[in-house]
């Protein structure tokens, strides 16, 4: 699958943050959870990947099957809106 380059971001930025599973990567851009890890292997430095395999590791709410919580989606106050910022390793 060829993604534009504010597509990779975007999918990075998606799966550092805690409380957005793997599905709405998934729905929004088609990788499964296994393609997320290998694009995430691929863009981010090594040091970088291993935090985040490790952060990701376990954590339920990556997870849809695995959330507490059913309704509505959680925002924090602080998130900004996506301004194409680069933060993969290019």
């Amino acid at each position: 699958m060829n993604l534009e380059l504010k597509d990779i971001d975007r999918i990075i930025e998606m799966a550092w943050e805690d409380r957005t599973p793997f599905d709405a990567i998934t729905f929004q851009f088609k990788l499964k959870e296994q393609e997320v890890i290998n694009l995430m292997r691929r863009e981010l430095k090594p040091s970088s990947f291993r935090l985040w395999r490790a952060r990701v590791q376990g954590r339920a709410t990556k997870h849809s099957k695995k959330r507490m919580f059913d309704k509505g989606r959680f925002k924090c106050s602080r998130q900004r809106t996506i301004s194409n910022n680069s933060i993969s390793k290019r």
